[in-house]
């Protein structure tokens, strides 16, 4: 395996690489695209390049080629505007599908390059860890470091798979997406899927059509609908992975009974690449396996500490994983130390509180994160809980009061108060992004307050130089209803001018700056959902906006709204 690009050069072109949209794709179609991006690589200076695509065999030939052009390849998890802001400092070029504000690059004629392996130390990539506790960091990987992991990979796994067809749920750009989806297969001969498959309804007859490996996370394997006729992935399947996050029993034992095999479960990180590997069955251990070439030990602190090429070499890297020793060389892991919060002074156990949620039965899964008190310049605990069908019951009798006095309840037998959370999301699911796992970020998002309404709906009945008559329908949870009044909420007759004069200005051209009003008049309140129309007509003579608001129900509010003389009217 670390003789990638020797491999690659010695096989085959009319050799299978994958499929894209149902069409083989040939080994010699997938090098013409590698040297097409090489030399792209070659115009475009000497700086590392971004690279974000898609479809695993172009991405597959773009980061080759880029490798072949003496490029670092920036891997970001996402094109989001502030993945790319971030990108832009530290990067000379963007390849593949980016937003066009990055003017990103893909190469256009075919080329031609020398076919020489980068040297092991050369800087390949730089990956992102998944910012399941924090801001993504960047991670330098050498070339090295890659191809000694796929060969720990190839001993380990290699003979169970032969050379059967790899199907993935998960994205490849991050590492372990990367090394199973692309790099592997690459070293390996075995033909890729160019598509990943999100769904099961695809997935199902994907995995029936030929001897298949399954890539996944554990967020795809619990969600896997039992209806789907599975039976033909059962006979066909060589291995089922999942990695990027702990996969629960429960959710093991049902991918197990549906794909004719329990997941192979890899247990790793972007800083270290894989470490262990497990596999539960009915009878199996909880215990995780090195992968060939990784050392480990129990620290004084009793924090795993690994040692192996793919994680940088001969020194020790202490994680945040607290681990105990088990029989047969093997580890289980005991949670996270990095999930320890302080809360008004108390050093508090994320883990124990989820564990602690889930115990009742209430609580189907929960995640809990530190997060700031609103207004008060404090930290406290926010919970996320996925309800069981007795949560959801208790939710659907009594409401969100209900279950949130019964899960504190719940915890209060173990917790001090202060560790009880104080804000709570009900979720029919936790959000996962395409790596399939749930992050600090997203789930503190929920806790944002919805952006609220500020104007109507409106629609042009009639308009001319000096006039327009527009329809206006008030949103239910517009901003301006909140105190006005608590018996029933009824549009302010400020936010009416106000409405008058942005719309005059927006139809009828700006009029100078507000001098006054007359003959200002509210006949009826105007409440939510209720369809008003509007007729601004500007008197230019006058330097005058006269308005009206009016329904079926009869007139609610007009007047004229004057603008200064030293201003155009």
């Amino acid at each position: 395996m670390r003789d990638l690009f020797a491999r690659l050069a010695a096989r085959e072109v009319d050799a299978l690489a994958g499929w894209r949209a149902g069409e083989y794709v040939r080994h010699g179609a997938l090098l013409a695209r590698v040297r097409a991006w090489a030399a792209l690589g070659r115009r475009t200076g000497p700086g590392p390049v971004a690279l974000y695509h898609e479809d695993s065999l172009e991405f597959a030939a773009a980061l080759v080629g880029a490798w072949l052009a003496g490029k670092t390849v920036w891997l970001p998890a996402d094109v989001l505007p502030a993945t790319c802001a971030a990108l832009a400092g530290n990067v000379d070029a963007f390849w593949g599908e980016f937003p066009a504000d990055y003017a990103p690059q893909s190469p256009s004629a075919a080329g031609d390059a020398e076919w020489r392996a980068p040297a092991p130390d050369f800087p390949a990539l730089v990956v992102f860890t998944s910012g399941t506790t924090g801001t993504p960091v960047p991670i330098p990987k050498r070339f090295s470091q890659l191809t000694s992991e796929l060969e720990a990979l190839e001993t380990q796994f290699g003979a169970a798979l032969g050379d059967a067809a790899v199907v993935s749920t998960v994205s490849h750009q991050h590492i372990y997406g990367l090394l199973f989806r692309v790099l592997w297969p690459l070293a390996a001969g075995r033909p890729v899927h160019a598509a990943r498959h999100e769904y099961p309804e695809t997935l199902a007859p994907a995995l029936a059509a030929r001897p298949a490996v399954l890539l996944a996370s554990p967020a795809h394997l619990k969600r896997l609908p039992d209806h789907l006729d599975w039976r033909g992935a059962a006979a066909n399947l060589r291995a089922v992975f999942s990695s990027g996050g702990m996969l629960d029993a429960a959710a093991a034992h049902h991918a197990g009974a549906l794909l004719g095999q329990a997941p192979i479960e890899v247990y790793g990180s972007s800083e270290t690449g894989g470490i262990a590997w497990r596999r539960r069955t009915a009878t199996a251990a909880d215990g995780w396996t090195p992968l060939p070439g990784v050392a480990w030990k129990r620290g004084e602190d009793g924090l795993l500490a690994v040692r192996s090429e793919p994680a940088g070499g001969d020194d020790w890297l202490v994680l945040a994983d607290r681990v105990d020793d088990q029989e047969g060389g093997r580890f289980v892991l005991r949670g996270r130390a990095d999930r320890i919060v302080k809360i008004e002074e108390k050093r508090i156990s994320l883990d124990a509180i989820e564990a602690g949620l889930l115990a009742g039965g209430l609580a189907r899964e929960a995640r809990v994160l530190a997060c700031p008190d609103d207004g008060h310049g404090r930290q406290v605990l926010a919970a996320f809980v996925v309800p069981s069908d007795a949560g959801r019951a208790v939710l659907n009798e009594g409401g969100r009061t209900a279950l949130n006095a019964h899960l504190r309840a719940q915890l209060a037998s173990g917790l001090e108060a202060v560790a009880l959370p104080r804000r709570w999301r009900y979720l029919d699911a936790l959000p996962v992004d395409a790596r399939g796992k749930t992050t600090a970020a997203q789930l503190l998002a929920l806790l944002a307050p919805p952006v609220r309404p500020r104007q109507p709906a409106v629609r042009v009945l009639e308009r001319d130089e000096a006039r327009v008559l527009l329809e206006l329908t008030v949103p239910s949870d517009l901003l301006y209803f909140d105190g006005h009044f608590c018996v029933a909420p009824v549009l302010p007759g400020v936010v009416q001018v106000d409405w008058a004069i942005r719309y005059g200005t927006a139809y009828l051209g700006r009029a100078g700056s507000f001098a006054g009003m007359q003959a200002l008049k509210f006949q009826q309140m105007i409440r939510p959902e209720q369809p008003v129309r509007l007729e601004l007509s500007r008197d230019a003579a006058r330097c005058s906006l006269a308005f009206r608001y009016f329904s079926e129900a009869g007139a609610h509010a007009s007047g004229r709204i004057l603008f200064g003389p030293d201003q155009p009217c």
